[in-house]
């Protein structure tokens, strides 16, 4: 692991630490074997004065991240699915595709977007370095190139003769040690009258909703207007839309160009930040405080709920799931699982804290009388998917942004945990 001294976008060596989250393991290696080794290492996050970057200062190599037993398949939410056809119909509308265009996502994962291109008859090309998920998307029939997207990769793609008209990337940028490097691709390969849509979390919405569970070794930046506008400039790219979207607890969606208009928009944002201080570290620097508080507060929950003898699950088998459970030091001994979707994660454990993760069907068949979300950035979903288990008197509780306790669509419980 190495120690990051200077900022990522923009080289200063003004970075102001302000969260610090321990020791953590590699948050998405699942475990199979619990007397394994399992390593851990520090995550803490800075803020550069210079650019307003958002990022870890400490830094594990992207393929022992996304090596090939890396679990995240975006095809398993439901909303997100949702979220992403909106996107494609909107961007087909827009920019008039159609079959002589081309259109490139960059870190792609099961083909769970571009799917939806290709049922259009728009010509797609996939970019994911996790050759589990890359694998899915080739038997979908969705072209995927199982490398790292990079200025090399753009050139020789440019060679071949593949210009975008539109290049996506959909909750990657966080994930990049090298922005500049993938910046950079992206104009190469961009054609000069084609768009980049860039979406990610949003990090006023971390900060302010206490989204401290979203910070892992995996996401080594969250990114502002500010931060991202300073970065697109430096490789001749213009920043002329953005776009607030609910999903992941609060996103954003920067459209970029080459020679285009920016439009209100974007000073609208630019103003906004600078207004509230997101320019400035003392915005962030109360941070670890209330991660704290909220640590505090759910562990205060669950013991108590576990001391009267209630029988409490999870639901999300999600990195954010994992962080906050080994941030907060809770075990089997307060969860007995973690139900999940995803087939390539049941029978597994989550890392750290060793809950073992199963099947949904088991919530019924044991009928805890609580569930955990863990995925509170899919909340509504999960609570839908799991009516009869409220039916049936059980009761749901989120840790984000501060624990409560749910039933159906009411707060039952907030008092002292709110």
């Amino acid at each position: 692991m190495a120690r990051v001294t200077r900022c990522r976008s923009c080289g200063s060596s003004e970075l102001v630490p302000f969260l610090n989250l321990g020791r953590m393991p590699i948050i998405n290696n699942l475990i199979t074997d619990l007397d394994a080794d399992e390593p851990r290492y520090p995550l803490e996050v800075a803020f550069c004065r210079r650019c307003t970057l958002v990022q870890l200062t400490e830094e594990l190599p992207a393929e022992v991240i996304f090596n090939a037993d890396y679990p995240y398949y975006s095809s398993y939410a439901d909303a997100l699915l949702e979220h992403s056809r909106r996107h494609v119909e909107k961007l087909t509308s827009e920019r008039n595709l159609g079959p002589a265009s081309q259109v490139v996502e960059l870190a792609s994962n099961d083909g769970y977007l571009l799917q939806y291109f290709k049922a259009a008859g728009v010509p797609v090309l996939g970019v994911d370095p996790a050759p589990g998920p890359a694998k899915v998307a080739q038997e979908r029939g969705i072209p995927t190139l199982v490398e790292f997207f990079d200025p090399r990769l753009a050139n020789r793609l440019v060679a071949q003769g593949v210009r975008a008209d539109v290049i996506l990337a959909n909750n990657v940028l966080a994930h990049i040690p090298d922005l500049n490097g993938f910046v950079e691709g992206i104009a190469i390969l961009l054609k000069e009258n084609g768009v980049a849509t860039i979406e990610n979390p949003y990090v006023r919405d971390l900060v302010e909703q206490r989204q401290f569970d979203t910070i892992y070794h995996e996401h080594y930046c969250y990114h502002s207007v500010t931060g991202i506008n300073n970065l697109m400039k430096r490789h001749g790219l213009t920043l002329f839309r953005v776009e607030h979207h609910p999903i992941h607890g609060g996103s954003l969606r920067y459209h970029v160009g080459k020679n285009v208009m920016v439009e209100p928009s974007v000073y609208a944002y630019l103003e906004e930040e600078r207004r509230i201080g997101m320019d400035q570290p003392e915005y962030y620097l109360e941070f670890g405080s209330r991660a704290a508080a909220v640590r505090e507060a759910l562990l205060a929950l669950l013991m108590e709920l576990r001391a009267q003898g209630k029988r409490i699950a999870a639901y999300g088998a999600a990195a954010k799931g994992a962080i906050m459970l080994n941030y907060a030091g809770i075990g089997p001994e307060l969860i007995q699982f973690v139900a999940d979707k995803n087939p390539h994660k049941q029978g597994k454990y989550l890392p750290g804290v060793h809950i073992p993760i199963s099947p949904p069907e088991r919530i019924l068949e044991e009928q805890p009388d609580y569930l955990l979300i863990l995925i509170w950035n899919f909340k509504d979903e999960v609570m839908h998917q799991q009516a009869e288990f409220a039916r049936r008197g059980g009761k749901f509780i989120v840790a984000i942004p501060y624990p409560e306790i749910l039933q159906g669509e009411s707060t039952l419980v907030s008092g002292r945990f709110a």
